[in-house]
């Protein structure tokens, strides 16, 4: 489904502050992978996410998505086929509008669009069945600003809003990384649910160890722009976070210090 190819990323080229982000990085994803990407401060994480997203454009490489040449097509070109959940719960919903009113521009996301915006009472029931599967009583709240809402609620429906018309890809950025502990795990176990049950290609980077073994097929781990790790399968369900922690020594020569990852154990 997914193909970066040499994928080079870099920061403030030909000046003292040039930094490799992506080092001719080559990565695959299968149809229907669910991967969880780790990796400290500065290993490439979150640029991998804005270069398939398109809101960086590589020095060199290519992005392929489902066998078409990304690489060159604009940030919104390419929202027809990736839905993205960021960290922030405020980014993912207009708080202004209405719940239902958000799912609305959701679905009609990609689709030609009329003068007419009324929701039907068929689209409204969907929406509410769609709700209540969140079990955070949002269906019966369907006229309520967004705004209103708790970042875990908000984070839920964006998930929702997210996944609505079935993306070639979805890209979750540290998306549960802003909520309280209980929250998160709502969020996360909800969020398995519908990659499975909507048999969706995923990459979710996190920096908690622990979710990063727990969910998904695949695991991956980036150290200075490159991948240092790529586990899947039985070998991944049988890690732990020690042997993680072992085998990045092993390969890099260097401890994990990172304190996010550290503190996630």
């Amino acid at each position: 489904m997914l193909e970066l190819k040499n994928v080079k990323m870099v920061f403030n080229p030909a000046t003292v502050n040039e930094k490799y982000a992506l080092n001719s990085l080559n990565m695959k994803l299968n149809r229907g992978d669910f991967v969880t990407l780790i990796g400290a401060n500065g290993s490439g994480k979150s640029t991998v996410l804005n270069v398939i997203a398109g809101v960086y454009s590589p020095q060199s490489g290519s992005i392929i998505l489902d066998g078409e040449d990304m690489t060159r097509r604009a940030e919104h070109q390419r929202a027809a086929h990736i839905s993205r959940v960021f960290q922030d719960p405020m980014l993912g919903t207009a708080s202004d509008m209405q719940i239902e009113e958000n799912l609305a521009l959701s679905r009609r996301r990609g689709k030609k669009r009329g003068l007419k915006w009324g929701i039907s009472r068929a689209e409204r029931q969907l929406y509410k069945e769609k709700l209540g599967r969140l079990k955070l009583g949002l269906e019966e709240r369907l006229s309520v600003k967004t705004g209103l809402l708790s970042g875990g609620q908000r984070q839920a429906l964006t998930l929702l809003m997210a996944t609505m018309n079935t993306p070639k890809l979805l890209l979750l950025d540290e998306h549960t990384a802003a909520l309280d502990p209980a929250t998160a795990q709502k969020v996360l176990e909800l969020t398995d649910e519908i990659i499975n049950e909507q048999h969706l290609t995923a990459l979710m980077v996190t920096h908690n160890m622990k979710d990063a073994l727990a969910y998904g097929n695949r695991l991956i781990m980036l150290n200075e722009g490159k991948i240092l790790l790529d586990i899947a399968g039985e070998e991944k369900k049988r890690l732990s976070v020690a042997d993680l922690m072992e085998r990045f020594f092993a390969l890099s020569g260097s401890e994990l210090a990172e304190d996010g990852l550290l503190l996630a154990r």
